[in-house]
């Protein structure tokens, strides 16, 4: 069903219907100064079959539908087409607590961790959801899933560091935003996978096996990365703690939940992560403007208009 984008625009054919107006009223004068006038006994015996009302019309009414038509497509008129939509979905759970300021990872954990994060955004293929959490105290969806990847990677760059780690919230969330992903007509929730990227000591939140629990009964995997050495200390308030990496709390959130576990992790061997994720496509109506045939249309009367008009009257319209 055709629609319009600029229905505004559709006061465009009001000029149009008045000089087709103004054309009838003036056929119809004409026709009725002709009667009053002329020797209408002459008139017939002259010209037996009329006066070629066809060839007289035909010009004007072929220039009429071509300008209505062409009014209409300032109006932007469109169709609704269904577009296929990959629902798969990968979030990203980024540690932001202070111990990530180590330095024992270079040039620090958080450093390290946000460039794992942006070259693991860009091995994604693109038409992936792709979403990312921050946590310290809470956890939070900084970037929606989306399939604007560049926007999670510049968000990865301007992440700010905040006290404590609330690892099993991270999980949590994600849950939460891969179920928020519309189903545009496809069944259940979207193949997806969360990779956490932390140097593991949870503080604050629900329990890392809590978190793991729910992820398995939502069939979503969780892949960890660990970052940061049993020597890492970091600067807090004026003194130095030791921030030694959780590497078997990481593990085990990993193989509980059917992921992978990594302490070096790279762009080739993180594609285990979404390789075998699947797919689930659900479709997006989308407006597709089709002006381009109502310019045709018109063209097309236009043309027809000037060759009937030259063709009989030696003279454009």
């Amino acid at each position: 069903m055709i629609r319009f984008l600029s229905p505004w625009w559709l006061l465009a054919v009001v000029p149009v219907l008045v000089l087709a107006g103004a054309y009838v009223w003036r056929q119809r004068r004409r026709r009725a100064f002709a009667v009053r006038f002329s020797n209408v006994d002459l008139i017939r015996a002259v010209a037996p079959g009329g006066i070629g009302a066809l060839r007289r019309h035909a010009p004007a009414v072929a220039m009429l539908v071509s300008l209505f038509v062409l009014a209409l497509t300032l109006a932007k008129p469109a169709v609704d087409a269904k577009e296929p939509l990959e629902r798969a979905t990968v979030m990203l759970a980024l540690d932001v607590s202070l111990s990530m300021l180590a330095e024992d990872v270079q040039p620090s954990r958080i450093a390290a961790a946000q460039q794992a994060a942006k070259e693991f955004v860009g091995q994604l293929p693109r038409e992936f959801n792709v979403g990312l959490v921050a946590f310290a105290k809470s956890a939070n969806v900084v970037v929606s899933p989306t399939k604007e990847h560049d926007a999670v990677v510049s968000a990865i760059d301007g992440l700010q560091l905040a006290e404590a780690t609330a690892t099993g919230e991270a999980v949590f969330t994600c849950l939460e935003a891969i179920a928020s992903v519309p189903a545009d007509g496809a069944d259940g929730v979207p193949p997806a996978r969360i990779v956490l990227l932390s140097d593991g000591y949870r503080t604050f939140g629900r329990s890392i096996e809590d978190a793991a629990a729910a992820s398995s009964t939502a069939n979503v995997p969780v892949s960890t990365i660990a970052f940061g050495t049993d020597t890492g200390t970091v600067e807090i308030n004026g003194s130095f703690q030791r921030v030694p990496v959780d590497r078997p709390a990481l593990e085990q959130l990993a193989e509980s939940t059917r992921g992978h576990f990594y302490e070096a992790a790279t762009a080739e061997s993180l594609k285990q992560v979404y390789q075998d994720m699947g797919s689930s496509i659900g479709f997006k109506t989308k407006a597709k403007e089709i002006a381009q045939w109502f310019v045709g249309i018109g063209l097309i009367f236009a043309l027809a208009a000037a060759s009937m008009s030259l063709l009989w009257t030696s003279r454009l319209p």
